[in-house]
């Protein structure tokens, strides 16, 4: 049985090309046996009609303060009490704006602004309206008071530019409720440290030493842990990722040297510490202050490194029996026997390991497979698949494990 089944979502339609979609997402939440009331702005009824929301969802859309001829009133209070989840798709920019500054000149944000339940909001708008920092910060203001975002996708848009600003899929969006209602909070009360993405060593004021991690694993860590229920620190190398879940709190540490100082400072309150970050070895010995210029008929340059900080070494011997120690390895060849050295030098509870033998695995893939090692010697295999589910897996995995 689906997750979302008997569950009671408002959706809110404003006025978006993609509200043509919402007789799709109807649709989709009907047959999860949903019950769906769906409020519209009143502009977002010159894209789609209320008839055809109304005829999917069997309840009448709801559009003003006062019912038709009726003169009944619709009670914001009661419809936001009644709802287990409010979505608002497609969310344009200025009903986005109007949230995060409270203005309420209609029954939607009178229903919004009265909500005690989760708010999911999907933007849909055109590509240099997504970007404009005014919308950049409506969205963080929106996440900052504990709502909810799926991300625009990539795509055509209405105006023929090509970018971000496409409502998500309906599709994607029953998947993302259905998981919001998935799964117990198994992770409530715990604190999670997570390192993601790569680290940065400077040469000089424009170049420096890096590798090709994304942070795309770390961060899937990061929005299911919080997903789960957990308090989550994200101290992440420089990545083009943004965590959206509310419970997420971000610390940007380009290097190595700042990343371990981060992670010393909220080592001793976290219950859950995943290193996931790819950190760089070694750096400049000295970091040149300006330009390095190349010289006439120079072929070679030398460039002096030395050993940086081992963040997992220098945890691990802090490490409490009560915390959960997990780290990566990423192995190109002697995978096993490599992880399971790690295991014992680093102090971890449990390892996981990538390999790059795999086609869509290890950097830059939206996949990965991990084979987990734990310090008992006890092996399990995660097959390839999206970076997202794997998390999901893993954490679930996890979270029976160390009880």
């Amino acid at each position: 049985m689906s997750n979302l089944s008997n569950k009671k979502i408002i959706l809110i339609v404003t006025a978006g090309i993609a509200a043509y979609k919402a007789a799709f997402l109807v649709r989709l939440l009907v047959k999860e046996r949903v019950n769906v009331k769906v409020l519209m702005t009143e502009n977002a009824t010159e894209f789609i009609t209320p008839l055809t929301l109304s005829t999917l969802s069997k309840n009448p859309v709801l559009i003003d303060f006062v019912k038709d001829k009726t003169g009944e009133w619709n009670n914001h209070v009661d419809l936001a009490l009644w709802a287990d989840l409010i979505l608002v798709a497609p969310a344009t920019a200025d009903t986005i704006a109007k949230s995060a500054n409270g203005i309420c000149d209609n029954l939607v944000q009178a229903v919004y602004l009265s909500a005690k339940c989760p708010v999911v909001f999907a933007p849909a708008m055109d590509l240099d309206m997504y970007h404009h920092q005014s919308t950049k910060n409506n969205i963080e203001s929106l996440k900052k008071y504990g709502n909810f975002i799926i991300p625009a996708g990539f795509g055509e848009l209405a105006s023929g530019l090509v970018g971000e600003g496409r409502m998500a899929e309906p599709e994607q969006i029953v998947a993302y409720i259905d998981d919001f209602f998935a799964e117990k909070q198994c992770l409530k009360g715990k604190t999670i440290l997570i390192t993601a993405g790569a680290t940065q060593e400077p040469i000089d004021p424009v170049r420096y030493i890096t590798n090709h991690s994304t942070g795309k694993m770390g961060y899937a860590f990061a929005e299911y842990a919080a997903h789960l229920g957990a308090d989550v620190i994200m101290v992440s190398g420089k990545v083009n990722i943004e965590a959206i879940h509310p419970n997420i709190l971000v610390y940007t540490t380009p290097t190595a040297q700042e990343m371990y100082e981060v992670c010393q400072a909220n080592f001793e309150k976290a219950d859950w510490i995943i290193l996931a970050a790819a950190v760089a070895d070694y750096k400049m010995k000295e970091v040149v202050n300006q330009k390095i210029k190349k010289k006439e008929g120079q072929t070679e340059m030398t460039l002096t490194l030395v050993e940086n900080i081992d963040i997992a070494a220098t945890l691990g011997k802090q490490k409490k029996d009560t915390q959960l120690f997990i780290g990566f390895a990423l192995e190109t060849n002697d995978e096993l026997a490599n992880a399971q050295k790690k295991i014992v030098k680093k102090k971890f509870d449990v390892i996981l390991l990538n390999s790059l033998k795999t086609e869509g695995a290890g950097f830059a893939t939206d996949t990965n497979e991990i084979t987990m090692i734990t310090s008992e010697g006890e092996i399990n295999y995660f097959p390839l698949q999206n970076k997202k589910e794997l998390a999901k897996n893993i954490l679930i995995y996890l979270s029976e494990y160390k009880k």
